[in-house]
Order: structure tokens, then C-alpha cells, then sequence
């Protein structure tokens, strides 16, 4: 229940344009320093990414000291959230975006 919650936010964060979809778009993003404070930039990875994509996405989030939070769904539970196949990560942007999305988190 709390994953579907979740995941329908993180589904409204794209719809309001609150959203980065895809690890190139969201690397490309992080690179070019836009929005990437820690209380505005949230990123959210898939729980079945493989160990190349995991390792990728932790450098980088650590480099730039970046929340990143790794959810119980699939790449294709989290890419159908977004209206995708399938992804395995998606940044949130915006203060207010990334506290409702962050309180839908069981950590």
C-alpha cells in the first residue's frame, strides 16, 4: 500500500513537471550543476538495477552529495509510475516535491 502511495507521487511530480526520467537525462542534469542542492534534488533508483547501474548511480550521488534512495519497486513498476516501459532511476526536483515524495518512503 505505502508503495503504490509512493509510486502515484512520484507519478504526480512528473505530470508537474517535477521530474527527471532516465540516468543519461539525469546525469547530463547533475554535470551541468542545475538544482542539485540537497533539499531539491532527490534521486530515487529502482531496487532491481543491475550492479553496474547501482555502482554508477552511488559515484555519482556521492560525488555531489546527492540524496539518493534505492525503493522497493521494479525498474518496470517504477517506469510504469511514469508513463515509461521501464526505468531504473528518476530525480525529483524541488524542495516541496522532494519532502512529499520523501514522506512516502519507509526508510
Amino acid at each position: 500500500m505505502e508503495q503504490n502511495k509512493l509510486l502515484s507521487m512520484i507519478g504526480l511530480a512528473k505530470r508537474a513537471g517535477r521530474a527527471i526520467v532516465g540516468l543519461p537525462m539525469i546525469s547530463e542534469h547533475i554535470s551541468k550543476g542545475k538544482n542539485i542542492s540537497h533539499d531539491e534534488f532527490l534521486l530515487i533508483e529502482a531496487s532491481d538495477t543491475s550492479d553496474g547501474t547501482h555502482k554508477k548511480i552511488s559515484n555519482k550521488c556521492e560525488f555531489y552529495n546527492i540524496r539518493v534512495v534505492r525503493i522497493d519497486s521494479t525498474c518496470s513498476e517504477l517506469g510504469a509510475a511514469l508513463g515509461k516501459s521501464a526505468t531504473a532511476a528518476v530525480a525529483i526536483l524541488g524542495k516541496d516535491m522532494c519532502y512529499a515524495v520523501s514522506s512516502k518512503i519507509n526508510n
